[in-house]
């Protein structure tokens, strides 16, 4: 995995930020110490993705109600976590509760070959919904930001790890290096809740985003801010 693809300058600075980035003042116990994923981890990390959106609208909306709701929402994010190992960067913790999967500019969309590669996963994932959430990222897709930036895919921590400021800790990293390099970041929010808190990180929503009777789906965009 390149210094590049994990959104540090140098692969010096990016071993430092994996031991010693944190959130600081989250909360009154120790802040969560935040480093790059390894691929070998992916097996923990969708588990960990797929208990964070169980409750999701949007993908609720997309999957459905079912016993085996959980196995079909982990199957995406390995999908998802392939991708952003193959070309962008995971960030998680030691305790693999979280990740924010981050894409480089130029690295958003899922590339063809990919798909094609996993057309039956998609197709066990979304079953008959399947058409519904080709249309959804068809649109979603059509309208993503264009111009150099970095693209937060997905951001999600595990139900008994939320509320201690690990999200937000997560998307430093990627923030930061947005900063340094005076470039956007940019995300789809699939509730309120998560629309807050990017709020909270200086995201703005620029459209809400509704297919075919659809959850909204909130565009938002974070211009770089001022390094301190």
């Amino acid at each position: 995995m390149s210094g590049i693809t994990c959104g540090v300058t140098r692969e010096a600075q990016t071993a430092q930020q994996a031991e010693t980035i944190s959130e600081g003042s989250a909360t009154d116990s120790l802040p969560p110490t935040v480093r790059a994923a390894r691929p070998s981890e992916s097996a923990p990390l969708k588990v960990a993705l797929g208990a964070a959106f169980y409750d999701d609208p949007v993908f609720g909306w997309l999957i459905g109600p079912g016993s085996n709701r959980p196995d079909r929402v982990e199957q995406y994010f390995a999908l998802q976590l392939a991708h952003s190992f193959a070309d962008g960067c995971v960030w998680t913790t030691d305790g693999l509760q979280g990740a924010a999967l981050c894409m480089p500019p130029s690295h958003w969309r899922l590339p063809p070959q990919l798909i094609l590669a996993n057309a039956l996963s998609f197709t066990r994932v979304f079953r008959g919904r399947l058409p519904r959430a080709v249309g959804l990222l068809v649109a979603i897709e059509r309208r993503h930001l264009r111009g150099p930036h970095y693209y937060f895919a997905n951001i999600g921590v595990a139900p008994e790890a939320q509320g201690q400021g690990l999200g937000s800790a997560l998307m430093r990293p990627t923030l930061d290096r947005c900063d340094e390099e005076r470039l956007p970041a940019y995300l789809e929010a699939s509730s309120e809740r998560n629309a807050a808190l990017y709020e909270r990180l200086g995201f703005e929503c620029t459209e809400v985003l509704r297919f075919a009777g659809s959850p909204p789906l909130r565009l938002m965009t974070r211009q770089p801010q001022p390094q301190l």
